[in-house]
């Protein structure tokens, strides 16, 4: 999605330092003079990032500092549907546990 976002920014040009009010590094200029390269760069270096972090296994998701995925565990990603499915149950059984009345010790 970041990758997406950065070529597209890349191609259309606008100079998203000058909303900051900062002036645009030397990368950015060489990327408007060199538009098809930068998109290139762009791709193969984050598809290189994106590889190195898939190819290590290590790939969890947490709700609430509670682990409730685990590439390492499961043996593969998530898929969408399947992330949701997750997500939705922990949030109701979030909601269970605060109707839940608290005893003291």
């Amino acid at each position: 999605m970041f990758k997406l976002l950065l070529i597209g920014v890349i191609i259309v040009g606008k100079d998203p330092f000058a909303l900051f009010g900062m002036q645009a590094p030397g990368l950015w200029v060489w990327s408007q003079e060199n538009k098809i390269y930068a998109c290139m760069m762009v791709f193969f270096f984050s598809n290189m990032i994106e590889n190195q972090c898939m190819s290590t296994g290590a790939f969890e998701i947490t709700l609430n500092d509670v682990p409730v995925w685990s590439k390492l565990e499961s043996g593969h990603l998530p898929s969408m549907q399947q992330l949701v499915q997750i997500l939705e149950n922990e949030m109701k059984m979030n909601v269970h546990m605060d109707t839940l009345p608290h005893h003291h010790s």
